[in-house]
């Protein structure tokens, strides 16, 4: 005899029930949260992992101290790699610097910026597994491995960040001048990241029991969130102007020609800021000791030319104590080839390389000549030769013959750099173009008929250049070569700049980051509404799902006709129909045959006994 529909009835209802506390329960992704626990852990099998019980903390304190350690380690390798990355403009200065101390040549730059790359995914990866965990609510346990791997990270992102400021303090000063043209793209990551950690942020918060942990995680949190939402209210960048507002594009300078196509300071390099297209030539100038003017950037010969081969037993003497006779044996350019400095040699053509390898060192005369024919202006720093050179007294006005009597430059196409002697530069000369490398009032500048400024890019100010070119001084700013820079430099206002990659900086049709007020507006305001409701709904759901557990857990339910038997899940408490008695009468064993199919069996777990009927459920 078959069931009677009042028993059907009651058994879809109790399976209706049934399914409404299913909804509210949370399953462990198994293979998911096993890959996690195993890559962060080496918790590969499920009996080694703990789930966190409601109200307890996420760890122990051991490893809630390694958590924070992580994340302080985060914070500080992804410090010094943003501003190891911004560095890049001074990469070949840092690695000649070494040069200079260790004696031979190696990329340090690219393998530092490498290793803090490579240190840096190993920590985010450990802290995104952290986060995934603690989303699905296991508790944390980094592996000794890890531990170590991190104390590593830390220790490699603290000394190495405190060495550079101290040999490169000026490149903090490029740290900060990098906010001005990506601070709109960090403030929508920074909202993005602190959007993504709202979920296991509310799911621990709802699941705390004591207030004062509560109060302080949702405080803290909300902290950094309206503080992050609020930073575009401050945010300046020069980049961010109104339409039409934009000046033109700032005059290119080769430094030390194109150094990144030729060997510096070259006659085959200065040629080549000539066929990018380049106005102007910068170099340095020394003085050999028979008094011909020619271009070296060292004290020494040992870096740009083969002395050590020509005369290895006065490889470290001054440039300036050698002989015009002797610095014209000399090869200038077979070292480019060799150390590919810029990692630009490989690009150039058989022809190129040939002309590369037989440059020798060229003069001033050559130089100004080379720059009269092109009409270009020139601008060189002249080094005053050591104690015991005939010209020490007279380097000044050997360099004005030179300029005057010897080469067929215009003085207009001179910009005057050096500061000594101005006064009598001035008297003898007054149609060169003075120029100051350092900072000073405009009444200042004026009295020394100054024109234009030669600053380091990390002195850039718009408000400055602006005023000093409202007293028609410009400003030229050294050593600029990567197009963020360039681009900054654009939208301040800069004139001029000088720069070692003219090839590339001379193809930027405008700004890198420019935008209008109202583009910026457009970006951030949404950016900052969409991320207030989503964390809105996480919390509200987080909420919802965490009372609708605690309502379950501590409800019992009965049947008219049978009685339920509790059973434990994750967090609630559920119940099957052991049995089902209509008008006193037990179910026929036929219909507990049919009714077999429900039931279900799972293996133990270690944290929340896992879902497991005491009778079989029963359904129609």
């Amino acid at each position: 005899m078959g069931p009677s529909p009042t028993t059907l009835s009651k058994l879809k209802l109790g399976k209706l029930k049934v399914v409404r506390r299913q909804l509210l329960q949370r399953y462990e992704h198994q293979p998911f949260v096993s890959c996690l626990a195993g890559l962060y852990g080496c918790q590969w099998r499920r009996y080694q992992r703990s789930r966190t019980l409601p109200g307890e903390c996420c760890c122990s304190k051991v490893e809630f101290g390694s958590f924070g350690l992580l994340i302080v380690t985060f914070w500080l390798s992804l410090v010094f790699l943003y501003f190891w990355s911004e560095a890049q403009n001074d990469y070949n200065d840092f690695d000649w610097f070494n040069f200079g101390n260790l004696g031979f040549w190696f990329p340090w730059s690219v393998v530092l910026l490498v290793v803090a790359a490579a240190f840096f995914s190993y920590v985010t990866l450990l802290l995104v597994l952290a986060v995934c965990l603690l989303s699905e609510g296991q508790q944390l346990y980094l592996h000794w491995g890890h531990k170590i791997g991190i104390l590593v990270t830390l220790t490699f992102s603290v000394v190495a960040t405190a060495v550079l400021s101290d040999l490169w303090s000026k490149e903090w000063s490029t740290l900060l001048l990098s906010f001005q043209v990506t601070a709109p793209y960090l403030h929508v990551g920074g909202v993005l990241m602190l959007t993504i950690l709202s979920w296991p942020i509310a799911l621990h918060y709802f699941r705390m029991n004591k207030k004062v942990r509560r109060a302080i995680t949702i405080g803290l949190y909300l902290a950094v969130l309206f503080a992050l939402y609020l930073v575009p209210l401050g945010l300046y960048s020069p980049c961010i102007k109104e339409e039409g507002t934009l000046g033109p594009a700032p005059v290119l300078i080769g430094h030390r020609g194109a150094p990144m196509l030729a060997p510096e300071n070259t006659q085959m390099s200065f040629e080549k800021v000539v066929e990018a297209g380049g106005e102007g030539l910068e170099t340095d100038v020394t003085i050999s000791y028979d008094g011909v003017p020619f271009l070296m950037h060292d004290k020494t010969l040992r870096r740009t030319t083969n002395v050590q081969e020509v005369f290895p037993n006065r490889t470290d003497a001054p440039a300036a104590m050698f002989f015009w006779s002797e610095i014209e044996k000399l090869n200038a350019g077979s070292w480019f080839l060799s150390r590919d400095p810029f990692g630009t040699a490989s690009s150039l053509t058989p022809e190129d390389r040939a002309l590369a390898h037989n440059q020798s060192v060229f003069t001033l005369r050559d130089f100004l000549d080379l720059a009269a024919l092109h009409r270009k202006m020139v601008i060189f720093d002249l080094y005053r030769p050591p104690r015991g050179h005939p010209y020490r007294d007279t380097w000044i006005t050997r360099t004005l013959e030179v300029i005057h009597n010897e080469s067929s430059i215009q003085s207009s196409q001179v910009l005057w750099l050096p500061w000594e002697l101005r006064d009598l530069v001035q008297e003898l000369d007054p149609a060169l173009q003075q120029t100051s490398g350092r900072r000073a009032s405009i009444e200042e500048l004026q009295e020394d008929h100054v024109v234009k400024l030669n600053l380091h890019y990390s002195s850039m100010s718009q408000e400055q250049i602006s005023k000093y070119a409202s007293a028609n001084i410009s400003t030229n700013l050294y050593v600029i070569s990567q197009p963020w820079l360039y681009s900054l430099a654009w939208c301040a206002g800069a004139q001029s700049v000088t720069t070692n990659a003219l090839h590339i900086l001379k193809n930027l049709p405008r700004p890198l980051f420019l935008m209008t007020p109202e583009d910026y507006h457009r970006m951030w305001i949404p950016t900052d509404v969409v991320s207030a409701v989503l964390i809105l709904i996480i919390f509200v759901f987080h909420w919802w799902r965490e009372r609708g557990l605690a309502f379950y857990s501590g409800n019992r339910e009965t049947n008219d006709n049978g009685t339920y038997s509790k059973f434990r899940t994750e967090l609630s408490d559920v119940w099957s129909i052991s049995s089902v008695n209509v008008v006193g009468q037990p179910l026929s064993p036929t219909i507990t045959e049919q009714l077999s199919s429900i039931s279900e069996q799972q293996e133990p777990c270690v944290l929340y006994p896992c879902l497991r009927l005491q009778s079989p459920a029963l359904t129609p």
